[in-house]
């Protein structure tokens, strides 16, 4: 039997380190652009206090999506040993292509995916660069994709990128700017044969919610009073967004499972979109609910949002990627372990892969 397996990640953390006490002197606004009554200090702690976010990481000025993007993708060729002219669809996940410093303009021709096949130097044609559109859900989502390529007899490897620069298209009078990050993460996915028990792509759900939810995560003006320009940023209604996550994350995590015919109690770990640590708790909470188990085991979910950030698509490939090679305490991956990856994000958009490694 045939499995997509992971055989390479990598990442990029970028170089700069943005600590909550660097926003203590902000002034924030709400939507209607009026200043917070809570002083911005109260702001910032009560901040970390609901999502866990210490500190956040910001790429140099000369550094683009694509080049972050071409860093990770290079790692996990290397880690894979695979040679990159055989590499037959670079699929990128991004949510603004490259954003020049200082510029609120966003660039994606040539595509994010050809502009790193260009970076890491492959001249193979056959290799297919290609651009996924998925809001923070879209490295899994392009996971998803390669392994159906690979089921139709279409591809046989992929380089699998998830990479923004979300640092450049916040309103710093936004409090929910502080959420947000830059990152790359990788992975090289190939199609092997296993065995009936092998590693690889057991199952997957993905779902897509695009009626009331639509604007939840949506691109608007600032939120500084007499703002009367037409530079949009990112912006999103937390407690819906919230909301959201926890009704639809732990079922279709749910429907992964129970399709792969796993028990959830062999589920070794999880790697959650990391959004806000009290969200991700609370939805891992829920998903063993549903099994009626009230506790979830202790260490089924590593994080890295308490010095990451949210760096968007960037977050679960990274993550994945620092537990295993084993730089996240208290968490370690041996062959035949299953894990989930899942995420939610703007669309809204919901999906769940379940792999055992």
């Amino acid at each position: 039997m045939f499995h997509s397996i992971i055989t390479g990640t990598g990442c990029y953390i970028p170089t700069v380190i943005q600590k909550n006490i660097e926003f203590a002197e902000q002034v924030f606004y709400s939507m209607d652009q009026q200043p917070l009554t809570m002083r911005p200090q109260e702001v910032v702690e009560n901040f970390k206090k609901i999502t866990g976010i210490a500190e956040r990481r910001y790429s140099t000025d000369e550094l683009n999506t694509s080049d972050i993007g071409a860093i990770a993708a290079q790692e996990a060729l290397t880690d894979s040993g695979v040679n990159p002219e055989e590499i037959d669809q670079l699929i990128v996940a991004h949510n603004f292509g490259n954003v020049t410093k200082h510029d609120s303009q966003t660039v994606t021709v040539p595509t994010i995916a050809s502009l790193i096949k260009h970076q890491l130097g492959i001249r193979n044609p056959g290799c297919i660069a290609y651009d996924v559109l998925f809001g923070c859900p879209g490295w899994v989502l392009a996971i998803i994709q390669a392994d159906a390529f690979f089921k139709a007899g279409l591809a046989r490897k992929a380089l699998i990128i998830g990479a923004d620069t979300l640092s450049r298209v916040i309103d710093v009078y936004d409090r929910d700017s502080m959420i947000f990050s830059d990152g790359a993460g990788a992975a090289v996915l190939e199609y092997r044969e296993t065995g009936e028990l092998g590693s690889g792509l057991l199952t997957s759900s993905i779902q897509t919610h695009s009626s009331e939810d639509i604007d939840y995560i949506y691109m608007g003006q600032s939120f500084y009073p007499g703002t009367d320009s037409p530079t949009r940023y990112l912006k999103m209604n937390g407690h819906k967004v919230y909301e959201f996550a926890l009704k639809y994350v732990p079922v279709a995590m749910k429907d992964c499972l129970d399709k792969s015919g796993v028990d959830i109690r062999q589920l070794k770990m999880v790697f959650i979109h990391q959004a806000n640590e009290k969200m991700d708790e609370s939805i891992i909470k829920r998903l063993y609910q549903l099994y009626g188990i009230s506790t979830p085991p202790e260490h089924i979910m590593p994080m890295s949002i308490h010095w990451l950030g949210n760096s968007s698509v960037a977050t679960v490939p990274s993550l994945y990627d620092l537990v295993r090679k084993e730089k996240v305490t208290h968490h370690q991956l041996i062959p035949g372990d299953v894990i989930l990856f899942a995420s939610v994000g703007a669309g809204m958009n919901v999906n769940a892969v379940c792999y055992r490694y």
